[in-house]
């Protein structure tokens, strides 16, 4: 019932069996179906990583999620299917804000015939196809990716230089995703997940990002919305199903990115190179 249910999520018609192809595939189709968003935590919505609620949200009610849902609900069917998982503690930016940003992101490292791939759609932007775990650069299309070893436990996968973040660390020692259920349920009001509404999603070979009322389509085409209409259909091109909000709900979060939107465009103004969050 969970393969079905995700499969039917994404749309997904292909046979599924633990081999590298169907990996590529599910990831792939995870990124181009499933939204990075966090509506919930702007609605303030408990935000709960129990298999149960993973599967919930994402199968049945066709929702997206932050970096802890997104690759939980992952790794959820990735293990229906076969594969082997491990969920592993990461930092988003650790290169440049140091050891405090530990356990702001989780990624997965799934072993298919002998060798680790890291899977991450935890990053709104992030690569459309596992990573191997090895060395070197690693090209997608037009876009490269490199993948450093920092120690005999530790990597860094640096983003494509037009990506929302420098980079993020990894560690490869198993977690369990419970041991970050409160970071995930728990955000500070000086959170930018907190301040700023967001959204991003790929699309037709672009990448959208929403930040409060700012909508970005691919390279140079960004655009203010101007009315509450023209916000729930900008949700709904980003695949989030206004059902689950409601008219009431989506209402109170258009209200809320008024003052948002001038927020989100003083943090770009004091740093442009961090647009990403996990």
């Amino acid at each position: 019932m969970t393969i079905d249910a995700f499969l039917d999520r994404l749309e997904y018609r292909e046979p599924v069996r633990p081999d590298l192809t169907t990996l590529r595939n599910l990831h792939r189709a995870w990124r181009l179906r499933v939204p990075y968003e966090n509506l919930d935590v702007q609605l303030g919505r408990p935000i709960l990583l129990t298999p149960e609620a993973l599967t919930d949200k994402f199968a049945r009610r066709g929702r997206g999620g932050l970096c802890y849902e997104m690759n939980g609900a992952l790794g959820l069917l990735l293990k229906a299917v076969g594969f082997a998982v491990t969920i592993v503690e990461a930092a988003v930016l650790r290169s440049t804000r140091g050891e405090g940003q530990w356990g702001n992101h989780i990624a997965l490292l799934v072993d298919v015939d002998g060798e680790s791939w890291l899977a991450d759609t935890g990053i709104g932007d992030a690569f459309l196809e596992p990573l191997p775990l090895r060395e070197g650069t690693h090209r997608q299309g037009e876009l490269t990716f490199r993948m450093e070893r920092l120690d005999s436990g530790t990597w860094r996968a640096h983003h494509h230089s037009g990506g929302a973040i420098d980079s993020w660390d990894f560690r490869t020692a198993p977690r369990e995703i419970a041991e970050f259920a409160e970071r995930a349920r728990t955000k500070s009001p000086d959170s930018v997940f907190a301040k700023v509404l967001v959204a991003q999603h790929h699309r037709d070979g672009r990448e959208l990002a929403l930040r409060a009322r700012t909508v970005k389509r691919g390279d140079g085409d960004r655009h203010t919305l101007s009315s509450l209409d023209e916000f729930a259909g900008t949700l709904r091109e980003f695949r989030v199903p206004l059902d689950d909000v409601g008219a009431d709900e989506l209402a109170a979060l258009w209200a809320k990115t008024e003052e948002q939107h001038e927020t989100w465009l003083a943090l770009q103004g004091l740093n442009p190179r961090v647009r990403g969050m996990p």
